[in-house]
């Protein structure tokens, strides 16, 4: 059987439009809003390969190594660690407690590091949606 191909065009351009709103940020020194959407950016393209593979709608989760392991028979453990740190992204930038602590982190070297980490990610897991 074929994956829906409309929520599967869906959440592959909303991924790519999050990707490019992410980058925008980043040129601004928005940097914590700017991990925040590569955040979402991953999310959202794990849901179209979740689509892709599944050929049924993604849970509504937004922890990334969860949607990973729903998506692939094995993850090795340092993509598991590398997407555990950007689920934190999502969680910092949304809740006040965290915010100042996240806003701190989140500097230009931080965010630049994660980004790079964040695109191969993407472009890995892009590819794999024929």
């Amino acid at each position: 059987m074929s994956p829906n191909f409309e929520p599967l065009k869906y959440w592959k351009e909303s991924a790519q439009d999050t990707l490019d709103t992410s980058d925008r940020l980043f040129d601004s020194q928005k940097f914590h809003h700017s991990l925040f959407f590569l955040h979402l950016t991953l999310e959202k393209i794990l849901k179209a390969l979740y689509i892709y593979t599944k050929n049924e709608s993604p849970p509504p989760i937004h922890d990334l190594v969860r949607l990973a392991e729903k998506c692939f028979d094995k993850i090795d453990e340092s993509t598991k660690l590398e997407l555990a740190e950007i689920s934190t992204f999502n969680v910092s930038a949304r809740y006040d407690d965290y915010k100042l602590q996240f806003y701190k982190k989140a500097t230009k070297e931080y965010a630049q590091k994660w980004r790079g980490i964040g695109k191969r990610i993407f472009n890995q897991y892009l590819s794999q949606i024929k």
